[in-house]
């Protein structure tokens, strides 16, 4: 099965407002987004974009055990409200105002062309999902991948990530590449980290979450053709990002506004146009 996803060419990405230095309203979450955000017209009903975050199975160590802990839900919901909010207001796409929450083995993954996972440093495939994620990347969808730090949440990522793609490596992503600079353009590759760290870490310039996560890497798994099928954002919080709009202005205009915001409206960009 093919992937059903209708590839938008990138003017019709271009940003209409543009982010920095303007004023800004955080989403109203006194009422549900999809109760009059905003609306999707009906010419666009069957053509918006969805974020669309993926459950799944984590290895609890503490108890020896796997089920579906909380790592999957990390900064849910806001994170995915805000964001599908930022885009339909600062590009021309159309958003669906209402995130969708999937496991790899939904036959309903392929109507959507991009997932994000987030937390996996306790991540535990089954079978039927590595099977599921290798089909869905071959055929045209995007993985973005969040939010874990240090080595060891690496390695467990590594082991789950390769029963995917047993016979390809992650490769580091080039400041060059133009997911960093296809609409906003980014002098360097940003670490953000949690709020509870940026407080931590204010005025002494560390961002890092722990002494063995001090630089953030941006590795991809690209296919034959050389198309990038998932990013794997590590050592950083993009989602943090997206989700305290509202909380702490300093943080909100320090990693949100300048990197978390600016990356993410890059990475979909870029998956949509490849």
């Amino acid at each position: 099965m093919k992937l059903a996803v209708t590839l938008i060419t990138l003017p019709s990405l271009l940003v209409l407002t543009a982010l920095f230095g303007h004023s800004w309203q955080p989403p109203n979450r006194r009422a549900p987004v999809a109760d009059g955000m905003w609306e999707i017209n009906d010419e666009f009903q069957g053509d918006t974009f969805t974020f669309v975050r993926i459950r799944y199975t984590s290895f609890d160590r503490r108890s020896g055990r796997r089920g579906r802990w909380s790592r999957w839900r990390t900064d849910y919901p806001d994170s995915d409200l805000n964001f599908s909010f930022r885009l339909q207001q600062l590009t021309s796409l159309k958003v669906n105002p209402t995130p969708v929450i999937l496991d790899l083995t939904d036959e309903r993954l392929f109507k959507y062309p991009f997932i994000y996972l987030i937390e996996p440093g306790a991540l535990l495939f089954s079978d039927e999902e590595v099977l599921a994620l290798r089909h869905y990347l071959h055929n045209g969808g995007f993985l973005m991948v969040d939010d874990f730090w240090g080595e060891r949440e690496w390695n467990n990522f590594y082991q789950q990530i390769k029963r995917v793609f047993p016979s390809r490596e992650p490769e580091e992503i080039p400041l060059e590449h133009d997911i960093f600079h296809c609409v906003y353009d980014l002098k360097e590759k940003p670490q953000v980290p949690s709020i509870q760290a940026a407080w931590q870490g204010r005025g002494s310039g560390r961002t890092w979450e722990r002494r063995d996560a001090i630089e953030p890497h941006y590795r991809g798994f690209f296919d034959d053709h050389g198309r990038l099928m998932a990013i794997v954002c590590h050592n950083t919080d993009l989602g943090d990002g997206w989700e305290r709009e509202g909380v702490a202005e300093w943080y909100f205009r320090e990693f949100s506004e300048k990197w978390a915001y600016p990356l993410g409206i890059n990475i979909v960009t870029y998956a949509m146009t490849h």
